[in-house]
């Protein structure tokens, strides 16, 4: 029994353990982008689909819009815009007020 409390003894009269300092860093973790996606529809005409992009997508080309449609007609939905979410429910607003058919914003 004498060993026993020697050695309690022993470990709470041992140097006390330091925590490791803390960095003064902090580490920063971007904001997500968020994807906006049009969906295929059988009532708006690519025409409609194309103008939209253009009208309501910052620096959408001609060229891209037709693509990105062409893309929502053969594959079903075509991402057309990503980045910050303010931005993306701006434009996913924009586009699903206009009729375009639309998936929910989703984190890139």
């Amino acid at each position: 029994m004498t060993m026993v409390i020697s050695a309690a003894l022993h470990a709470t009269s041992a140097s006390p353990v330091q925590a490791p300092e803390r960095s003064g860093q902090v580490t920063r973790k971007p904001y997500p982008n968020y994807k906006v996606i049009v969906l295929n529809d059988d009532f708006n005409t690519f025409k409609h689909v194309a103008e939209c992009l253009m009208k309501y997508i910052p620096g959408m080309t001609s060229d891209l819009a037709w693509e990105l449609t062409n893309q929502v007609h053969n594959e079903g939905q075509a991402i057309v815009w990503v980045g910050p979410q303010e931005q993306a429910e701006l434009y996913h607003q924009q586009l699903k007020r206009a009729g375009l058919t639309m998936a929910p914003l989703e984190v890139a």
